[in-house]
């Protein structure tokens, strides 16, 4: 028996060796090319080869790039932010994005409070000035953080740390975020407010989310005019959340008393309308930018990829559901199951979609239910559009619902692990799932068999495995071809010329 091939691993930006050195110990080959990311053309002459390509942020995952990666299964961005990752390319291709939201929540939490520190009492400004010989005491004049309001729009991860922070520094802590719960807050020692009422009350405001259609310039102009007077900015977040000529008037007319930034709207940033002003402190996104940082995000980049190559377990993906290891060895044959169940019924659908209907019964129904439905929709969705993607004791059944009729499909796990069809349109078969197929339906009449394998003969197709299934005697019959290669368009016109079949249909199952 042939050794199974080991999954490779593509590293194309800085990472540690001791990241590096994970991938090896865990039986995951892997390539250390840190200079790699900046070469696209390079990139993407050789990203076919590899399963997985671990990046930071000079990388960029295109759909160009995308198009190229036909074998790759998992992008790892050692850092939160995937800014340079075209995710919803890469969810099209069937490939996993990953990210480490943890690693560096210490790191970029503590920048925020340096941060806020510096802008309220000026260091960087009065640091300059006593490096040139000057002794301009007066001319910096503070202010306390004790017994201030600081406003925390973002209260997850990052800014839950902040928020933690800022409470041992005796401010009060106002946070604004929908998906904060009142028992969150309370943990936290927070109040949880609107945004408006936020604006209006903070002394001090900090941003902690992403950069989305619903956060773009939420610190606008418009926004910016219901703060407080004399109110001081930080983000540490991402750059495009504040309207930065905004905030730059409103730092002339002395409304803002002062901006602490990290990241801005274009990086790298060289040039920004806020660069040179007295009352902006500025640094080139060092948020995570600390040895320890660093080296967790590398070391949990190369720990989540090489579990998900090795195991199927998925850990802090964003477009996929999290699958823990035991749950990949009972699941994998269930999830593959469902993308082949969603695949068969979305093939067999022409019609708009109004409902997908799921039923799991039996031991299915206590797994990860979240995988399993996405591995539908997936195969349903890829049915429609080639380029998306993800004695027996339980089944799943999906039913399509469109404005013309219901279908449905049913499939289960025997205990070798292979996916089977068992039911079609409520006529009960068995039918092992393979790579290409063809499904007829027809009368239940005699010569149905011989014509099929006739055609197929006459025309060099290989019939790998023959299943069929009726509802009853004389009525309605389908039949599943388990064919070698794909079957030529021009076959299928010649079933249909017979007359003897309802509906002749090629499928096609990736990774079957």
């Amino acid at each position: 028996m042939a050794a199974q091939t080991k999954p490779r691993v593509l590293v194309s930006d800085e990472l540690s060796e001791t990241a590096v050195q994970i991938f090896r110990d865990r039986g995951v080959d892997v390539d250390y090319m840190p200079k790699l990311g900046k070469d696209k053309e390079k990139l993407a002459e050789i990203i076919g080869q590899y399963d997985g390509l671990a990046i930071r942020s000079a990388t960029k995952v295109t759909e160009k790039l995308l198009a190229s990666a036909t074998n790759l299964k998992v992008v790892g961005r050692a850092g939160i932010g995937v800014d340079n990752v075209d995710i919803p390319a890469a969810s099209k291709k069937g490939v996993i994005v990953m990210n480490t939201p943890f690693g560096n929540s210490i790191t970029t939490a503590e920048h925020a409070i340096a941060m806020m520190f510096a802008v309220a009492r000026q260091i960087p400004e009065a640091n300059a000035s006593t490096h040139a010989g000057k002794w301009e005491k007066s001319k910096f004049m503070g202010v306390e953080l004790f017994n201030k309001t600081l406003g925390v729009i973002g209260a997850g991860n990052i800014g839950g740390i902040v928020c933690d922070r800022a409470v041992g520094l005796k401010m009060r802590v106002v946070a604004y975020d929908p998906f904060l719960s009142e028992e969150r807050a309370k943990q936290l020692g927070v109040t949880k407010v609107e945004l408006d009422e936020l604006l209006a009350r903070a002394d001090f405001i900090t941003l902690h989310v992403p950069l989305t259609d619903k956060t773009r310039n939420i610190l606008s102009r418009e926004n910016l005019a219901k703060t407080k007077k004399g109110v001081r900015i930080i983000n540490c977040a991402r750059g495009g959340l504040i309207d930065e000529a905004a905030l730059k008037d409103a730092l002339d007319t002395g409304h803002v008393a002062g901006a602490a930034l990290d990241v801005f709207e274009v990086e790298p940033a060289t040039e920004n309308v806020l660069f040179g002003h007295p009352n902006v402190v500025v640094t080139p996104h060092l948020g995570a930018s600390t040895t320890e940082a660093q080296e967790n995000v590398a070391l949990q980049v190369a720990e989540q990829m090489s579990d998900y190559l090795l195991t199927g377990a998925v850990t802090n993906a964003l477009n996929m559901p999290n699958v823990t290891a035991e749950e990949a060895a009972v699941m994998g044959p269930w999830v593959k199951l469902a993308g082949h169940l969603g695949a068969f019924i979305g093939q067999m659908t022409d019609e708009p979609i109004k409902a997908i209907n799921i039923l799991y019964d039996g031991r299915v129904a206590e797994m990860n239910i979240a995988a399993l439905n996405q591995s539908v929709i997936a195969g349903v969705l890829k049915a429609q559009n080639p380029d998306v993607n993800l004695a027996f004791d339980a089944y799943i059944k999906v039913t399509m619902v469109t404005d013309k009729r219901e279908r449905s499909i049913a499939g289960t796990c025997f205990s070798d692990g292979k996916p089977r069809f068992i039911q079609i349109k409520g006529i009960n078969i068995d039918a092992e799932v393979g790579e290409h197929m063809l499904y007829t339906t027809n009368e239940d009449v005699p010569g149905i068999i011989g014509l099929l394998g006739m055609t197929m003969g006459k025309n060099g197709v290989n019939i790998a495995n023959f299943t069929l299934g009726r509802s009853g005697v004389g009525q309605d019959a389908i039949a599943l071809l388990y064919l070698d290669q794909q079957i030529d368009p021009k076959v299928v016109e010649t079933l249909e010329s017979t007359g003897m079949f309802q509906q002749v249909k090629p499928l096609h199952f990736v990774g079957a």
